[in-house]
Parts: C-alpha cells; structure tokens; sequence
C-alpha cells in the first residue's frame, strides 16, 4: 500500500504537469513522495529486510511475504536495497519453484494451499516480474516469466487465480488450488504482461515510438513476433 500510494503520487505529478498544467501542484506531489519514500523506509526497513506491516502501535510485523516484489514494481525501494529484496524474492522461502509464494515457507503461517499464506498467484508474479525488470534484474525478471509460463502448460494454457505453493522439486507439475476461479481476468492478464516484460515494450510519448528496452531474448524463448500492436494511431 505504502509503494501504490508513492506510485500515485508521482502519476498523479505527471499529470499535473503535462496534462493540467499545473506545475506547483506538481512539485508538491514530488516533494510528497519523497517525504513517503523516506518515512517509508525508515518504518519499515529492519536492516536486512522490509517488514510486511506494521501494527497499530507502529511495531513491525516481521514476515516475507510477496508484498516486497510490489515495492520494486512501485519504484520506492531506494537503490540500496534493491539487492536485498530481489534476494528474498528469489530465496527458497518465497520462490517456489514455479513463481514467487505469497508467503514464505519459513513463516509459521506458511501453509502452500493457503489462499494468501504460501499460494502462487500468476498475476502477482507479473507485477513483481515487472518491478524486477525496472531495475534492471533481467536474469530474475526471465526467471519468473519462464516459470509461470512453464505452469501454464499444465493448466491447457488457461492460468488459474492461483495455485499452490509446494515446492517444484517435490512435485512433478504445479498442483491445482481447488477453488480458483479459472478464467479469472487478473490470471488472463498474466501473460499479456509477462510478453511485454519478456521484450521490454514500452511507450515513448515524446518520440510517439513504441521501444525496447530488454537485452536479448533469453534462448529458452526461442522467436517471438508480435504484430498487430496500436499506439500512437498506427499499427506496430
């Protein structure tokens, strides 16, 4: 919530400044980020680690969650400790395997067919996928889009809301979480992103371009051709 609310404000800065015309109103939001990123990381940061939370008399609630992949997705983990969160992104208790756990097996609440205490949730691996490659940790980043896209064979191609958690040494096949809604729209979404992600496309207004900014295709991916793509009233 802390990494959307700094996010936000510095969309909303954009706006003000491009679209509105609103400079001050600009600045404001940018000075107001900055305070947010700074009380931000002094609650929260335990001196390895972002906590999860904290509670209603400001102590921290101390568990790896997948929540710190939102924060790089967010852009307010200051550089410093990016390597310290991609490092418990891709530690064995919140990677699986398959994707990222919503919990880590090391947590006393971790339970691998809990709905958000150690289930894979395809859609929050995209945004976490997407947080790594802002910051440039492309061997991550591919890592993640692999393995998804790996488990979406095992569900015909049709990704669920969510499936379990258990190790992907232990089980030949992601196992299914037996309520996920399938189709759901997030899971839908999943590999739209992830293929942008996989080739870095994004939007230069200024040039009216669509770039990219991926290094190379990994080998794994073999060829990929993307055609059909409208920006900036033309067909890429």
């Amino acid at each position: 919530v802390q990494g959307y609310a700094y996010d936000a404000k510095l969309r909303a800065a954009e706006l003000a400044r491009e679209v509105w015309a609103e400079p001050e109103l600009a600045e404001r939001l940018e000075s107001e980020a900055r305070d947010l990123q700074q009380r931000f990381d002094e609650a929260y940061w335990t001196g390895d680690h972002y906590a999860l939370a904290l509670d209603r008399d400001g102590a921290r609630v101390d568990a790896h969650c997948s929540n710190v992949g939102h924060l790089l997705w967010s852009g307010i983990v200051p550089e410093e400790r990016v390597d310290s969160v991609v490092a418990a992104l891709m530690d064995d208790g919140l990677w699986s395997g398959w994707g990222v756990r919503t919990m880590a097996a090391t947590e006393a609440a971790y339970n691998p067919l809990s709905y958000h205490n150690g289930t894979v949730w395809p859609h929050d691996n995209s945004l976490i996928a997407w947080g790594l490659a802002s910051y440039g940790r492309w061997p991550e980043t591919q890592r993640i889009v692999r393995r998804i896209l790996d488990a979406a064979v095992y569900f015909n191609y049709e990704l669920p809301e969510v499936f379990a958690g258990f190790p992907r040494a232990a089980t030949p096949f992601p196992i299914a979480y037996p309520t996920a809604a399938r189709p759901t729209a997030w899971a839908a979404g999943t590999p739209v992103l992830l293929l942008q992600i996989l080739l870095g496309l994004r939007p230069d207004r200024e040039k009216q371009i669509l770039v990219t900014t991926a290094p190379e295709l990994p080998s794994w991916a073999r060829r990929l051709r993307l055609t059909g793509i409208r920006a900036f009233g033309r067909t890429w």
